[in-house]
């Protein structure tokens, strides 16, 4: 006698994609910044606030460890990979061209539309930052004092020194730092799934940062600044939907739309939190579901998580520059547009991943020596610009990696030409026994 048994594997939950819960959040955080700022309704404001704060705060948890862990495991994995250097040279080279590109075109943009013209601003409004960038900082500022407090402070950039320290380190000792390796390895995947767990979070982030910008600027503080923030977002927009679908087609041969398709959830992620580094662990998904090898994508997605800013070490300090020098009425030159291109490839490490792109402007002004008053002029309007700009970063970080694996020969193009949905989405699913 036999028994039956159902071996129907139960119906998956419907959900929403990840993209579409994102656009949820960010109509319902316009919605709610709107009524908040038009009713004068003070609870909504704390509440909208609390929320994106506290998804922001979420993912600077992890920054400190995360950046360390993976820029060490990053450096180890590449003695996996069959010429290192070449892909490492390759790497960095395609970060300094498509800087040039992304920096040549803020120039140009802002030479056109003279974003600082009609304002109604003037040098009175602008104040000193309470931190401000120069080169003898940036380049002091690498090696930390102790090793305790590059992480209480978050100090991205002396993290990363000392996490390549340790990784060179570790391949210099060979056998005998397997066990580190091993142990910092299993720190990196507890991490990045600690990250994820926040990453689902990122819609409910979304209505509250949203919304909190515009129940806090509105729309009257763009008015002022209507060129500049329109020059921001061109500019940004060029480069994500001209430059680099121009490279993928004609450098690495592949299809830009499939690019899209697969590194759309980290873009429109780094949209929402403004953070590369907190977003570098779904940009690593994505590159590695671009076809790009698991070896090679943890190596150039974590350093250009920390060092690849088209949006807010090109585009923004070469049009912010050119905005203060019009605000003072101070005259730029060829060399100075020289010293902006040459600022936006050299110090965009000084970005370091995170929200805002203050101590880079700082860096650029100091160079050209302008005012550090105009960096004052900025501050109010700063988040809404940020969205974009840390969009454009994190394309550019799985875009060159990308266009690095095909001109190598190592990219998986079956694996590229068939991504379609979302690793967010992917990763909620469970497989179901027979």
């Amino acid at each position: 006698m036999s028994v039956s048994t159902n071996t129907k594997s139960p119906s998956p939950r419907l959900r929403a994609p990840f993209w579409a819960q994102i656009l949820a959040g960010l109509v319902l955080g316009v919605l709610l910044g709107w009524l908040a700022r038009s009713q004068d309704v003070g609870w909504l404001v704390t509440t909208l606030e609390k929320v994106g704060g506290t998804f922001i705060g979420l993912l600077k948890l992890a920054v400190a460890p995360l950046v360390f862990f993976a820029i060490l495991v990053s450096i180890t994995n590449l003695r996996k990979v069959n010429n290192a250097a070449r892909l490492a040279s390759r790497t960095l080279l395609w970060f300094m061209i498509t800087s040039l590109i992304a920096v040549a075109i803020g120039l140009v943009i802002g030479l056109v539309t003279n974003p600082g013209a009609g304002t109604g601003l003037t040098p009175a409004d602008g104040a000193r930052p309470e931190k401000t960038g120069s080169w003898i900082d940036f380049l002091t500022g690498i090696v930390p004092t102790d090793v305790i407090t590059p992480f209480t402070e978050l100090n991205v950039l002396q993290i990363v020194f000392m996490a390549a320290v340790a990784g060179i380190a570790a391949l210099q000792l060979g056998e005998k730092a397997q066990p580190i390796l091993t142990l910092s390895e299993s720190v990196l995947e507890l991490l990045q799934k600690a990250l994820w767990w926040v990453i689902r979070l990122a819609p409910l982030g979304t209505v509250g940062l949203i919304g909190n910008a515009i129940a806090t600027y509105g729309w009257d503080l763009i008015g002022k600044y209507a060129t500049f923030t329109a020059d921001i977002y061109i500019g940004c927009a060029i480069v994500l939907f001209g430059v680099y679908p121009a490279l993928l087609a004609t450098v690495a041969k592949v299809s830009p739309v499939q690019f899209f398709k697969g590194a759309w959830p980290a873009i429109q992620l780094a949209f929402v939190s403004r953070s590369s580094v907190g977003t570098m662990p779904l940009t690593q998904k994505v590159t590695e579901r671009l076809g790009v090898p698991k070896e090679y994508a943890s190596f150039a997605v974590p350093f250009g998580a920390t060092t690849k800013m088209d949006g807010c070490a090109a585009i923004y300090p070469a049009i912010a520059a050119i905005f203060v020098a019009q605000i003072f009425d101070i005259q730029l030159g060829v060399g100075d547009y020289l010293l902006i291109a040459f600022v936006s490839v050299v110090g965009s490490a000084a970005t370091a991943g995170l929200t805002g792109a203050t101590v880079m402007l700082t860096l650029t002004l100091s160079t050209l020596g302008l005012p550090m008053e105009g960096v004052g002029l900025l501050l109010a309007i700063d988040p809404i610009l940020d969205m974009i700009r840390t969009a454009t970063n994190v394309a550019g970080q799985a875009l060159v990696p990308v266009i690095v694996s095909a001109r190598e020969n190592l990219l998986d193009r079956d694996a590229y030409d068939a991504v379609h949905a979302s690793p967010v989405d992917e990763a909620d699913r469970v497989p179901v026994a027979a």
